[in-house]
């Protein structure tokens, strides 16, 4: 059972979210909280705590960035998975900086946070396509020294497969989903994006996305 944690500044929305989120019944709903410093606050009073942080960004007294700054120096086991709007990419920047796992977009199908919900329960950072193409314009230079300078991914040694791979990580896909796609098992696309992650010298799905997205927009 994965114990889910809502917080946003909006009654309906934490009321609506729970509704949603309950009818999974691989999910529970901890409890809900107004703004990052309550969601702080309570997880350290919840009996058994939170697995899933589901996180806006926007929020008086303490927004998301900082509830997941604070969220993830104490409890750096929970996964913290943003909410937000097209209008945010400053905010997702330095919520990913701050530790998040994800972000989804409030406008997308019900079906997909509760996906995403256990998407990033498994370990799996989440990228939203759109969002991540903002990413890759919106990087600060601190950010950029992080993951290495874009070149065409053959140049990384990548396999034709690993390649598709890293493709479909950019799209947004899951892990389940790029299993499909490519037709193989889940467990050979966890190994493919374990070797990927080491030939790309990055640490995780984002950087992976960002690099890829940076080399296509070099290629044209």
């Amino acid at each position: 059972m994965i114990r889910v944690l809502i917080v946003d500044d909006d009654s309906f929305i934490r009321e609506s979210l729970k509704v949603l989120i309950g009818l999974d019944a691989g999910i529970e709903v901890a409890g809900t909280a107004g703004n990052g410093r309550e969601a702080f606050s309570l997880l350290g009073e919840l009996p058994g705590g939170a697995d899933v942080v589901l996180m806006d960004i926007r929020m008086p007294e303490c927004d998301g960035v900082e509830g997941t700054r604070m969220i993830k120096e104490a409890y750096p086991v929970v996964a913290v998975l943003m909410l937000t709007t097209f209008d945010d990419d400053e905010y997702i920047i330095e919520a990913l900086r701050a530790g998040a796992s994800g972000y989804l977009l409030k406008n997308i199908p019900p079906d997909r946070i509760i996906q995403g919900i256990k998407t990033v329960h498994e370990g799996n950072m989440l990228i939203h396509p759109e969002i991540a193409r903002k990413l890759a314009g919106f990087l600060q230079p601190s950010a950029r020294q992080e993951a290495p300078e874009a070149q065409p991914l053959a140049s990384y040694g990548l396999t034709k497969s690993e390649q598709a791979v890293v493709t479909s990580i950019a799209e947004g896909l899951t892990n389940k989903e790029i299993a499909a796609k490519l037709f193989l098992s889940e467990g050979t696309v966890k190994n493919y994006i374990t070797d990927i992650l080491s030939k790309l010298g990055v640490r995780d799905r984002t950087q992976i996305a960002i690099l890829y997205l940076k080399s296509t927009q070099g290629n044209h």
